[in-house]
């Protein structure tokens, strides 16, 4: 195929990596598994331009995009706009949509499993037609982004230390909030201090990620009303990968989502693939069926089938 490369050398692992040693090897490793590579550097505010940019030529069949979680998430709405192919190098803190493709977290080995690799299609999702590969939030998560956007880190671990401040801010001060929802044949007005939809439902892991990106389902979370002592006790279900067992929280696995907030505040949020925006009054949900192609590891999309295939069985 003839792909570019495009690595965003603010993000993460690339902060303290030797960019000119890295994109040399990343031509290489491409080059010599046959395809027609070109890799540039960009820094954060240039990326996005440029694979739009890159996107909307007809010469090329995809794009490999290395950064954090917002990176590619820019990334997979380009390929998936223009109809071209994603590989993804994880750069990031979290790397959700990496970890759901079962790419390496090793940036350098991530470039031979991508390289050699091949292409799957998987499942897209979108709120207002904006797509989104891992999440739409409101409620806990978005004042958590916020309270965390408010305190200044510069590395992955000043990163990690704002969003302990202000997971332990959103403790003790839980959102409350109405909202209507439409899922799989079902409407309900409710009060909640969560929602969160998710591309694919999560699987059972710490950060909460989908194990399967091909179900053809949304994840659509809501958590009732919660008190500082119960957002602690979703908090630690979190951790353990057990948010289904939470008593609070209900799960629904349907194709589209239709919410409607009645009482919507002017400045309230939504985050969406960890970004934070203003919440619309409605937001449509749906869930668009493999219709993003990425490429993953050789004879990865064969394994998924055959555990696809075993698990109505069991």
């Amino acid at each position: 195929m003839k792909l570019v490369g495009f690595f965003n050398r603010d993000g993460g692992t690339f902060r303290t990596t030797d960019m000119l040693a890295y994109e040399k090897r990343a031509e290489a490793a491409f080059r010599d598994a046959g395809h027609d590579f070109e890799a540039i550097v960009f820094s954060g505010k240039e990326i996005i331009p440029a694979m739009e940019r890159a996107a909307r030529r007809d010469d090329i069949d995809g794009i490999v995009a290395g950064g954090g979680d917002g990176t590619i998430s820019a990334a997979a709405s380009i390929a998936w706009k223009n109809g071209i192919s994603l590989g993804v190098v994880p750069a990031g803190t979290m790397n959700l949509f990496a970890r759901s493709l079962r790419v390496p977290l090793d940036i350098w080995q991530a470039l031979d499993v991508l390289a050699t690799g091949e292409i799957d299609n998987v499942d897209i999702a979108s709120a207002n037609g904006r797509p989104f590969i891992h999440q739409f939030s409101a409620g806990l998560h978005a004042r958590m982004v916020r309270y965390r956007n408010a305190y200044s880190y510069r590395s992955r671990l000043g990163k990690i230390r704002a969003s302990t401040k202000a997971a332990l801010g959103v403790v003790f001060n839980p959102p409350e909030f109405e909202v209507e929802f439409e899922a799989a044949g079902m409407r309900e007005r409710r009060w909640v201090s969560a929602i969160s939809v998710s591309n694919n439902p999560f699987g059972e892991n710490v950060l909460l990620y989908a194990d399967n990106l091909r179900s053809g389902e949304l994840g659509f979370y809501t958590a009732k009303p919660l008190k500082p002592l119960g957002v602690a006790r979703l908090a630690i279900d979190m951790l353990r990968g057990k948010v289904r067992e939470n008593a609070d929280v209900m799960v629904m696995h349907p194709a589209e989502v239709h919410l409607h907030f009645p009482k919507l505040r002017r400045k309230a949020n939504c985050v969406m693939d960890g970004e934070l925006s203003p919440l619309a009054r409605d937001v449509s949900l749906r869930l668009h069926p493999r219709e993003l192609k990425v490429l993953v590891k050789q004879g990865l999309a064969a394994q998924v089938d055959a555990v696809e295939r075993r698990e109505p069985a069991a």
